[in-house]
């Protein structure tokens, strides 16, 4: 049996990947469970690769075994395939179609990302894909886009937090002049997933 819910979150530093993990954090204490979290920065604050692993229950460790994860969260295509050594068979997928290739993939090598969508889907078949940073411009910022990934995954079946323990996260993590573009952002988000 499974000890914890893990979450892995990947993308391309600059789009809020870290905070979209502390926020998860945050929530998963806030309703009484265990968490531990890790994050890796890439070569670069903005450009390199970034990922952040949360587990939230009894977890053996702050790093997800590979085949383990229960969720990714991916803010950059590519990097959700290079990730998928991590999930288990049927993870749910939440991705952002909008490439943003890391400064070290030459962007003329840059896969077509139906081809990526694809590989995904033959992995998995909870692979939900939309255009996150659409989102968040149409919220009205473009960096509330890890809340529009965030709102998505809320929706996932399985994810163990509710939507008050997040939001009050968000609250407590994100800052008081941004807060209404990031609800926004969160339920647009959300509301992707629960059509």
């Amino acid at each position: 049996m499974k000890l914890s819910y893990d979450i892995y979150i990947c993308g391309v530093g600059g789009q809020g990947i870290i905070k979209a993990g502390e926020i998860i954090g945050w929530a998963a204490m806030k309703e009484g469970l265990d968490v531990v979290m890790s994050e890796i920065h890439g070569m670069a604050q903005r450009g390199g690769v970034v990922s952040t692993e949360v587990r939230i229950g009894k977890a053996r460790g702050t790093i997800i075994p590979g085949g383990h994860a229960d969720l990714m969260m991916a803010f950059e295509p590519l990097e959700a395939l290079r990730a998928v050594p991590k999930l288990r068979r049927g993870a749910q997928i939440v991705v952002n179609v909008t490439p943003l290739p890391p400064f070290n993939i030459d962007p003329r090598k840059y896969p077509r990302v139906d081809w990526i969508l694809g590989e995904l889907g033959r992995f998995s078949g909870n692979v939900y894909a939309f255009d996150a940073d659409s989102i968040a411009l149409d919220a009205g910022h473009p960096l509330s886009m890890n809340m529009v990934m965030l709102g998505a995954a809320a929706a996932t079946v399985g994810f163990p937090l509710s939507q008050d323990a997040l939001l009050d996260s968000m609250r407590e993590n994100l800052p008081s002049r941004l807060f209404r573009v990031n609800l926004e952002a969160f339920k647009m988000g959300f509301g992707m997933l629960e059509r």
